[in-house]
């Protein structure tokens, strides 16, 4: 039997646009973390080695310190690391694994999959490593590779395991992609003994796609739509023979990181009360990415102070996103406003932006967004939020 690490899609170097500055150099910065991290998981559940199953750097510019970081963390781990290139770190022109650094300063018992086929990692241990060449093959990379295989069941006492990167194709629901790994012919030879797992990399969820088939998904996650990422699997190998091998896989969660969605209905103080709780109850604010949509209807003041309340939540969360195509909040009337007995050019200017406002929200599209600049289709929004800041400044200087 054979025990290692599945994992894939580091990504070191990623950056997220909606990531304040001090956010963002955390962000990065557990991206290299999470190495040691599963390393520690590798030697405490007794792994053989570690399979990186492509998409290791985000892409080939990046700098020596976030380069030299990353072989620092890789440096930590205490079995053996094998590194495929990806799509996103593939083996073309300008590699990153053609760099000098990389040369001179990989540890010795890391390994860069470079090569197409067979690699012996272990005693009665077999890689089929197929790395990327190129950011657009073209082909079924996995298919070629597979073919080249010797048929039959492998040599007695082998394991053999496929390293890829990829969409495959029965996840790939249109067929377009013509570089789609085809699940099929992976079955057949799981079935003969020819191959007795494949580690996937690309699809940042954890996935199963058969019993022998994972993707292992990001080891942190990267975006709202993932499901099941922050893990790495510890894969248990035992071959039968003829016939498909005995596979055990066990996800282990590493992430420290989490994209989190709520979508909430805020229809006056209750509601207001409710999600104030919500957010305050979040777990490790520093590293929750929330995506917040809302929808409903509020007065002025009410606005005024949800505005106030998410400023005070988004200090303490990791980023606080709020894309227009999920919200939806309309602005009840204006006579909160009128209660501060505004005058002269500020009661002129609360008419003028009413106005805009109503006259926007009334104009607006199902799919358009909100900025207080005429001509551009999230005038509404901004508008809203004028009327909101310049209650909240009233309010203040009337008290």
């Amino acid at each position: 039997m054979v025990r290692f690490l599945h994992t894939a899609d580091w990504q070191i170097g990623m950056t997220r646009r909606f990531l304040a500055p001090e956010a963002q150099a955390r962000f990065s910065s557990s991206r290299v973390d999470v190495i040691r991290r599963l390393g520690d998981v590798a030697v405490r559940q007794g792994c053989d080695f570690v399979l990186v199953c492509g998409d290791v750097f985000e892409h080939a510019q990046l700098t020596p310190q976030t380069v030299r970081r990353a072989l620092e963390a890789l440096r930590a781990v205490e079995v053996p690391v094998y590194l495929l290139p990806g799509n996103h770190d593939h083996l073309g022109p300008l590699s990153l694994w053609a760099t000098a650094l990389l040369a001179e300063e990989l540890p010795v018992h890391v390994h860069v999959l470079d090569t197409p086929g067979p690699h012996q990692v272990a005693p009665g241990v077999e890689v089929v490593a197929v790395p990327w060449h190129g950011k657009h093959p073209g082909v079924d990379l996995v298919g070629e590779v597979l073919a080249q295989l010797p048929e039959g069941p492998a040599p007695a006492g082998t394991v053999r395991v496929v390293a890829a990167h990829g969409a495959v194709d029965v996840l790939d629901q249109d067929r377009r992609s013509a570089s789609a790994i085809a699940v099929a012919p992976l079955v057949q030879a799981l079935e003969a003994g020819r191959i007795h797992y494949v580690a996937l990399g690309d699809r940042h969820s954890r996935t199963r796609v058969d019993p022998a088939i994972w993707y292992s998904g990001a080891p942190e996650p990267t975006a709202w739509r993932e499901q099941d990422p922050g893990d790495v699997l510890v894969v248990d190998v035992e071959p039968a023979g003829v016939g498909r091998a005995d596979v055990s896989v066990t996800p282990h969660t590493v992430a420290t990181w989490r994209f989190v969605a709520l979508d909430r209905r805020t229809d006056g103080d209750e509601d207001l009360d409710a999600l104030d709780a919500e957010l305050t109850a979040l777990p490790d604010k520093d590293r929750t990415i929330l995506r917040l949509g809302l929808r409903g209807t509020l007065g002025l003041a009410q606005h005024a102070r949800l505005e106030e309340m998410l400023a005070r939540h988004a200090d303490l969360l990791g980023a606080l996103h709020r894309p227009a195509q999920h919200s939806d909040l309309v602005l009840a009337g204006g006579d909160d406003i009128a209660d501060l007995g505004l005058g002269g050019f500020l009661a002129a200017a609360v008419e003028e932006i009413r106005t805009a406002s109503d006259g926007l929200e009334a104009d607006a599209g199902e799919d358009e967004v909100a900025s207080f600049v005429p001509g551009r289709p999230d005038d509404a929004a901004s508008a809203r939020d004028a009327l909101a800041l310049l209650y909240r400044l009233a309010a203040g200087g009337a008290r």
